[in-house]
């Protein structure tokens, strides 16, 4: 019993590492931007590293370049940091909902690796997701981010400006990728998706809200709207 256990928990590893090489791939060329503007910013190699073991939040660490750049204080860089990512509350409510049952323990160490793509990733999967599955999607995505960093502060300078131009979009693409087939299952993520993304760019683009109370509310408001719609679609019999 005990033999087929640890062979399901292998098992489920190893799908859950096959399932994080799209976002690897994904993640190199953004790693290797971050690794590149972290030595301009006058980052060493060792703190370019500690950084995406440590923090292993794109946007967050973009944004911490920026102001270290600026010579901001500490105390608002984490401060930001925070903001940017306060929509991992809710991404982390819903996977709880989606994942199987575990030690608070082994939920704090999925917890650290959840971003929006190995959110995208699991919660994409049919049925309960298995911790097992959750680690090996992190970590194929955490070692990634973390050895294309380094690999970027290395390479430094050496790669041509129209490449690190380009280097900007492919996280971006990836995600949509990853989206796709949630969208082509449901009318409803369509939705959801069209709203979130329409309520985000009017927040950004009239600076009402910082990027990330913007991505807060606009997930926020998109829900709520989008359930008032389907409910009164299911209360005059439409679906």
């Amino acid at each position: 019993m005990q033999m087929a256990v640890q062979a399901s928990t292998r098992t489920e590893f190893i799908r859950g590492m096959q399932a994080g090489m799209s976002i690897a791939i994904g993640y190199l060329p953004v790693a290797l931007t971050f690794g590149l503007l972290a030595k301009t910013t006058g980052l060493t190699f060792i703190e370019t590293v500690l950084m995406s073991i440590m923090v292993f939040a794109g946007a967050a660490q973009y944004i911490s370049l920026s102001l270290l750049a600026s010579g901001i204080g500490i105390g608002i860089i984490i401060f930001n940091t925070f903001i940017v990512n306060i929509r991992h509350f809710l991404m982390s409510a819903s996977l709880n909902e989606k994942m199987e049952k575990d030690s608070l323990a082994k939920k704090a160490v999925y917890a650290f690796g959840l971003t929006d793509e190995t959110f995208a990733v699991i919660a994409a999967r049919e049925g309960k997701s298995t911790t097992s599955f959750a680690y090996g999607v992190m970590l194929v995505a955490y070692g990634s981010w973390v050895i294309n960093s380094g690999a970027g502060h290395l390479i430094g300078a050496s790669i041509p400006m129209f490449l690190q131009a380009a280097m900007s979009i492919a996280l971006y693409a990836m995600f949509v990728g990853l989206l796709m087939p949630s969208l082509k299952k449901s009318a409803k993520v369509v939705y959801l998706a069209l709203v979130a993304a329409a309520v985000n760019c009017l927040f950004t683009f009239t600076g009402v809200l910082e990027t990330g109370w913007a991505i807060v509310a606009s997930t926020l408001i998109s829900a709520v709207l989008v359930e008032i719609m389907v409910a009164g679609r299911k209360k005059v019999g439409i679906i």
